[in-house]
């Protein structure tokens, strides 16, 4: 088993500089978190501490049970069994593919060094590339490598710092599968940090979302989607549509009319959650409410059609199938579809 477990982590660089403050995680053994967060949030220092690079002034840090970050424990990061894969990769320019990924397979004999790079190599999708240099990759290519060259050990937890930062976004979402796949050929255990809720969302098993030092919300990706913690948790991993409401058991009621609530909640006044996409256009005789059009931009597949509404004092944002036949200045009538979260 090589499940992560952080419990209490705090690190502070001074008395006003609190960044990790009783950080608590917990990822099962094989599965990718994804850590996301805003910048200045703890996530590089979070995963320095784990790799061993970083002293945590409190708390634990365990994998497959092994303590490696303790009172009074600190093993250095070459007996960790961490792999690292960082931002763009950082391959050794002076050597070839296949010297890069068996750089680390030490203890072993050259015929071993050289089956194991090979199947690492295949394993991401470089057979055949090994006596390339670097600088011959394409940069995909090149974090594949960096990959390959942090599994070739048999890692327990592999941690990768925004990998796929320096690529095209052509590129990026091909490349994440290719490492997702091969995590998953492993059986490693992995954390992923990034602050692209789009790929953290598409690419992890487990979310994780910190705020202020601390792990705001941890779930599946679909549930951080669609049952976020809070509002802050819910507009950072998504656009959000924030009305006023009072519930009212399983429903509230809001200026967009009586919406259906995730469960019940009792009766009080709050913050009612909903997704744009749950948001209909509508020109039928009895909507839920009306507005007017103030925006409407297309991305393609779908569009975000902006409504200042009735009753509201700002504007809500409705993500609807594109081309859209709606324009700017035009009154529209608004459904909503599912059901929404609410927050005190």
């Amino acid at each position: 088993m090589n499940d992560l477990r952080i419990e209490g982590l705090a690190k502070a660089y001074g008395p006003d500089a609190t960044v990790l403050d009783g950080l608590d995680l917990t990822v099962p053994s094989g599965s990718l978190a994804a850590v996301l967060g805003p910048s200045g949030c703890g996530k590089t220092t979070l995963l320095r501490i784990v790799a061993g690079f970083l002293r945590a002034d409190a708390g634990t840090v365990t994998v497959g049970g092994r303590t490696l970050s303790g009172p009074g424990v600190h093993l250095p990061p070459e007996r960790r069994r961490i792999g690292i894969v960082p931002q763009e990769g950082a391959l050794f320019p002076h050597l070839s593919v296949a010297r890069n990924v068996s750089f680390g397979l030490t203890g072993l004999d050259r015929g071993a060094r050289s089956r194991r790079t090979e199947e690492m190599l295949e394993l991401v999708g470089l057979a055949g590339y090994g006596d390339r240099m670097p600088h011959e990759l394409s940069g995909g290519q090149q974090q594949r490598v960096a990959l390959a060259r942090a599994l070739a050990p048999e890692p327990q937890l592999v941690l990768l710092d925004e990998p796929f930062n320096a690529l095209d976004s052509a590129l990026r979402a091909g490349v994440r599968a290719d490492v997702r796949a091969a995590l998953r050929a492993t059986g490693a255990t992995a954390v992923l940090v990034t602050h692209d809720q789009q790929e953290a969302l598409s690419t992890a098993d487990f979310v994780a979302v910190v705020r202020d030092g601390h792990v705001a919300q941890c779930d599946t990706p679909q549930e951080v989607y669609s049952r976020p913690a809070d509002p802050w948790v819910a507009g950072f991993v998504g656009d959000a549509v924030l009305l006023p409401g009072t519930a009212e058991d399983a429903t509230a009621v809001t200026p967009l009319g009586r919406v259906a609530l995730a469960g019940p909640v009792g009766t009080h006044d709050g913050t009612v959650l909903l997704r744009p996409e749950q948001l209909r256009l509508t020109d039928a005789v009895a909507p839920t409410a009306r507005g007017t059009v103030l925006d409407v931009c297309f991305y393609g597949p779908d569009a975000m059609v902006t409504v200042d509404v009735d009753g509201l004092d700002t504007p809500v944002d409705i993500r609807t199938a594109g081309p859209v036949a709606v324009r700017p200045g035009e009154q529209v009538g608004i459904l909503v579809t599912g059901e929404a979260t609410m927050h005190p």
